[in-house]
């Protein structure tokens, strides 16, 4: 099979296109034909080796595709079954082997390249307005890099629950996908201070919230912005790692900070084929739009790391085997 290997850490460079043995299946796994495999951003930081594991591995952590083949101890799917997995190496090739236990169901309705591209962001936008901070009808929330993948979905369902969205980003372009995801503020963070304008649009109260996937240029400033008892959500890094704030930073409006994972939030079977079907559910019934902007060939995932990192994309990168 075809995969994408990486040998040793370092830039898009370091992705390379290899043919490799189709894996073996271990207990409890099913041997997926890959259709669709998602990009994210945890793909660049294993890439770069921000986070455990060493050299050579395949990447990729989210496809969907077709089970071909079941260990004999397998339970809950059958061959044929169309399945989507995310939070699972290995993603960036023909075939993987994943765990039975981390696989969920797609519905007919959903295409695969659609499954693929919301299963990872669409539930990081689930756990993040439904539990680490459940948002409410009037809240008000500051969404960062909201052109983007999860923060076109995070505004969507925002917005499904009532509450107001301030949305940073950074081209006229990317401020319209912002409005026609339902943002009811926008900011250019490259023309207006994003700190001065979120103040004057909550006429100096600040926001209940703060979803931040930026990380080092935007965190100082969205502790700023937060009301009193207000929450920051800092869940990525793509301008890279927030700064160490001592903890009486926080006394100022007794704020509260938070550094979450999907992983914990789907760490139970039930837990992720739950969040999974209330997301595929939100696709089936038209209630959250899915914008696969960027289709590449597999053999061309360098191309994607390079767009992604270079903030040249909006919505979903998807690679096709």
């Amino acid at each position: 099979m075809n995969a994408i290997v990486v040998k040793q850490f370092g830039g898009p460079e370091a992705l390379s296109y290899e043919d490799m043995p189709i894996p073996s299946l271990g207990a409890g796994q099913a041997l997926v034909r890959i259709t669709a495999a998602g990009v994210n951003f945890i793909d660049v930081y294993h890439r770069r080796g921000k986070y455990e594991g060493a050299p050579p591995f395949i990447v990729g952590n989210e496809a969907a595709g077709v089970i071909e083949a079941l260990a004999p101890d397998a339970r809950g799917f059958r061959v044929g079954d169309r399945v989507a997995y995310c939070n699972v190496r290995g993603s960036y090739a023909d075939y993987a082997a994943v765990p039975v236990e981390r696989l969920v169901p797609v519905p007919n309705s959903v295409d695969d390249q659609t499954a693929a591209a919301v299963l990872l962001q669409g539930m990081t936008a689930h756990y993040l307005s439904r539990t680490t901070y459940p948002l409410r009808n009037g809240d008000d929330a500051l969404v960062h890099a909201a052109a983007g993948g999860v923060g076109l979905l995070l505004t969507q369902m925002a917005r499904r629950i009532g509450a107001r969205v301030i949305a940073t980003v950074s081209t006229d372009e990317k401020a319209k996908l912002a409005r026609e995801a339902g943002a009811d503020d926008v900011i250019l963070y490259t023309k207006q201070d994003f700190e001065r304008e979120t103040k004057r649009l909550t006429a100096d109260a600040g926001v209940h919230v703060v979803y931040d996937s930026v990380g080092k240029t935007t965190f100082e400033k969205g502790l700023n912005v937060l009301r009193r008892r207000g929450m920051m959500v800092s869940f990525g890094q793509s301008s890279g790692n927030a700064p160490a704030i001592e903890p009486l930073r926080l006394i100022e409006g007794s704020l509260f900070l938070t550094r979450p994972t999907l992983i914990d939030y789907v760490a139970t079977t039930e837990e992720l084929r739950e969040r999974a079907a209330d997301v595929f559910g939100m696709v089936e019934r038209h209630e959250l739009h899915v914008r696969v902007a960027h289709v590449y060939k597999l053999a061309d995932a360098a191309n994607a790391h390079r767009d992604l990192e270079a903030r040249k994309t909006t919505g979903k990168l998807v690679l096709l085997p």
